[in-house]
C-alpha cells in the first residue's frame, strides 16, 4: 500500500480504490475513443482556422482588429460545429455566458421556456423567477417551464403542447447537465430531436442549450444537431484546465448577431473587446481539453464506483454512459459530505491546508461547501466538489486535471468518509 503510506492514508482505502478501478476500468476504452475523436477534430479545427504564433499576441483598450480574438472565434466555432461564436475573457463565468444569451436573444413581451425544468441555481435571478433587479421577467420576458419526462428526458408532447398554447414563447432552453437535479444528463442526440420537432412546429422559435460540463464528452455539440444558440465557461471544459477565466456563446450567424449586442451595448457588439495578457492559454486550453475532460470523466466513473461500494446513492451510475463530467453522491448527512468535500481539497495541489466551511454563497439558496483547490480560481474541469447544506446531503464532484490526480483524490476521499463513519 506505497500510496497510503507515503500520504498518511488508510490501506483499507486504497484496497477499495484499486477494487472500484478495476471494476470499471472496462469503460476507459470508450472514455479513451472519444477522447482521441475529439483531439482529432480540435487539431483539424486548428489546421483549418490557420492558427499561427501571432495569435497569441495581447491587445489593449478598445480592441479594434484583434486578430488573435477573431481567430480563437473562428477556431471555437469550427470545434463546435457552429456557424460563428463569442469567446471573452471579459464573460465572468458560465451564468454570466447564459446571461448575455437570454437577454440577446429574448424582447420585452417574448417568453422563456426552460424545458428541462427548475434550471439551475444561479439563473433563477437572472430569470426573474427569485426577484432581482435586472431580470428577464423585470424586463418583460415571460417565463415557462416544463419537466422532464419519468425516463428523464425531454418531454417534447409536453413542449409542442407548451408552444401552440403560448405563441409569445420566442427561446426554449435546456440544461445538458444535471447541475443541482438528482437527474441523468442529456445527450446530444436527443437534444437534436428536441430541437427538430421546436423548429418544424414553430420555425422562429430559437433553441438555447446551457452547455457547460458537457463539452467533449462526445463527438458532437449542440450546434451540430441544430441547436441555434449554447454557451459555457472558459475554466470547465473547453478552457483544459488553463484558461484562467472566460466563457464563449456559439451559435448560427443569426442567434449570435442578435446575442453581441448584449455582450457588450447596441451599436457595439462583438467590435470591441481587448485582452493585455496573452491569448496563449485559451488555445492552448481548447487544444487540451479532449484530453483533460477524458481525465475527467475517468475520475468521475472511479467515484462513481468507489461510492457505490461504500453502499451511498451515486449519480450517474459507474455504468451509465457519460455526457457530462458531474459525479453526484448521495451521502444523507451532513458530516459525511463535508468530510468528503474537505478530503477533495486537502488532495489539491493548491491550498491543500485550508478546510472549507459551509457559506451563503452568491446566487445559492441554501449554503455551500465548496472544495477548490485550483490553479483557476473556482475552476471545475479541476478536481473540485461541492454541496449544498440541505437534505439529502448531495456532493457534486467533476473535474481532474490528470486521472493520476483524479485517483489521489478518491484515495482521500475514501480515507476521509470511512474514518467520517468511526
Amino acid at each position: 500500500m506505497e500510496l497510503a503510506s507515503l500520504l498518511g492514508l488508510s490501506a483499507q482505502a486504497e484496497v477499495l480504490l484499486q477494487q472500484a478501478e478495476r471494476a470499471v476500468h472496462p469503460m476507459f476504452e470508450e472514455v479513451d475513443r472519444i477522447a482521441e475523436y475529439n483531439q482529432a477534430k480540435v487539431l483539424k479545427a486548428f489546421a483549418d482556422c490557420r492558427i499561427q504564433a501571432g495569435h497569441f499576441q495581447c491587445s489593449s483598450g478598445y480592441g479594434y482588429s484583434d486578430i488573435g480574438r477573431d481567430a480563437l472565434e473562428a477556431l471555437f466555432a469550427k470545434t463546435m460545429g457552429a456557424q460563428d461564436a463569442l469567446v471573452r475573457p471579459q464573460i465572468v463565468s458560465g451564468t454570466h455566458a447564459l446571461a448575455i444569451g437570454l437577454q440577446g436573444l429574448l424582447k420585452s413581451g417574448q417568453a422563456l421556456l426552460y424545458a428541462t425544468g427548475k434550471p439551475y441555481d444561479t439563473l433563477e435571478q437572472v430569470i426573474g423567477i427569485e426577484p432581482a433587479s435586472g431580470s428577464l421577467q423585470e424586463r418583460g420576458v415571460g417565463y415557462y417551464q416544463v419537466e422532464l419526462n419519468e425516463e428523464g428526458g425531454l418531454d417534447i408532447p409536453a413542449i409542442l403542447h407548451m408552444l401552440e398554447t403560448h405563441p409569445e414563447i420566442h427561446v426554449v432552453g435546456m440544461q445538458r447537465s444535471a447541475g443541482y437535479a438528482w437527474r441523468r444528463a442529456l445527450t446530444v442526440e436527443e437534444i437534436g430531436k428536441a430541437a427538430q420537432a421546436i423548429h418544424d412546429a414553430k420555425p422562429n422559435c430559437m433553441v438555447f442549450v446551457d452547455n457547460c460540463y458537457g463539452e467533449f464528452t462526445q463527438i458532437i455539440e449542440p450546434c451540430e444537431v441544430g441547436v441555434d444558440c449554447m454557451a459555457g465557461s472558459l475554466i470547465k471544459n473547453p478552457g483544459g484546465g488553463l484558461a484562467p477565466t472566460g466563457g464563449y456563446l456559439a451559435g448560427t450567424t443569426e442567434a449570435i448577431e442578435q446575442v453581441e449586442a448584449a455582450l457588450t451595448a447596441p451599436g457595439i457588439g462583438r467590435a470591441c473587446g481587448s485582452y493585455e495578457a496573452s491569448y496563449r492559454p485559451f488555445f492552448q486550453g481548447l487544444f487540451l481539453a479532449p484530453s483533460v475532460v477524458r481525465a475527467a470523466v475517468r475520475t468521475a466513473l472511479l467515484f462513481s464506483q468507489a461510492f457505490t461500494i461504500l453502499g451511498y446513492a451515486v449519480n450517474p451510475a459507474p455504468m451509465k454512459k457519460r455526457t457530462d463530467i458531474i459525479q453526484c453522491i448521495r451521502f444523507g448527512a451532513k458530516e459525511p459530505l463535508c468530510a468528503f468535500c474537505r478530503a477533495i481539497q486537502h488532495a489539491a495541489p493548491v491550498d491543500a491546508m485550508a478546510t472549507p466551511e459551509p457559506w451563503a454563497m452568491p446566487g445559492y439558496t441554501h449554503e455551500v461547501i465548496m472544495a477548490a483547490g485550483a490553479f483557476v480560481q473556482g475552476s471545475s474541469i479541476e478536481l473540485s466538489a461541492d454541496g449544498p447544506i440541505c437534505e439529502p446531503y448531495t456532493a457534486y464532484m467533476q473535474g481532474g486535471l490528470t486521472y493520476e490526480h483524479g485517483r489521489l483524490g478518491c484515495l482521500y476521499a475514501i480515507d476521509a468518509v470511512l474514518k467520517s463513519r468511526k
